[in-house]
């Protein structure tokens, strides 16, 4: 299947992960970009979408409860560590360059560093849905939450099993 590229900062394809680009499959082996150990990507630079380094991944937040990647909480200013702060970026505000080695933000420089953000001994309860929505809201992304059937029990009305293959799991 072909990978339609579109501009980095769009809208992501469908889903709501992060897009990729730059990925050339001949050229990596193992299993990335598609599927990655979230360990591969401690430390990768986070680059705004005017193209400057605007921090580094710190954590990938999973929503264990969905299933989920919520957020990437990027590290951000500072020196060595000293005098950063975090920001919660959702996952689908970001497009992973697999040829650079890097992840883009769908915001410019200034946008990013004026972004709401928290100190790394008072993480916010990233579970409280105000405050994600607010996260969301601010880098014009919808949550990750919504109301599509999939991230629905099985047994609530409306959902309908996955299927394999022509199969239903």
């Amino acid at each position: 299947m072909a990978y339609s590229q579109t501009p980095i900062g769009s809208a992501p394809r469908g889903g709501d992960g992060a897009r990729i680009v730059g990925r050339d499959r001949s050229a990596t082996p193992g299993p990335g970009p598609d599927v990655m150990a979230a360990s591969t990507l401690d430390s990768d630079r986070v680059l705004s979408s005017d193209g400057d380094e605007v921090g580094k991944v710190k954590e990938i937040m999973l929503d264990v409860e969905s299933g989920r990647i919520a957020y990437m909480v990027m590290s951000s200013g500072g020196f060595l560590g000293i005098g950063d702060k975090l920001l919660a970026v959702p996952w689908n505000a970001l497009t992973l360059d697999a040829a650079r080695k890097c992840f883009v933000i769908a915001l410019n420089s200034e946008r990013v560093k004026n972004a709401p953000g928290f100190d790394k001994g008072e993480w916010p309860s990233m579970a409280d849905r105000t405050w994600a929505s607010s996260v969301h809201q601010y880098y014009g992304r919808e949550p990750y939450w919504g109301d599509d059937a999939a991230s629905l029990p099985l047994d609530e009305p409306g959902r309908e099993p996955p299927e394999a293959g022509g199969v239903k799991l």
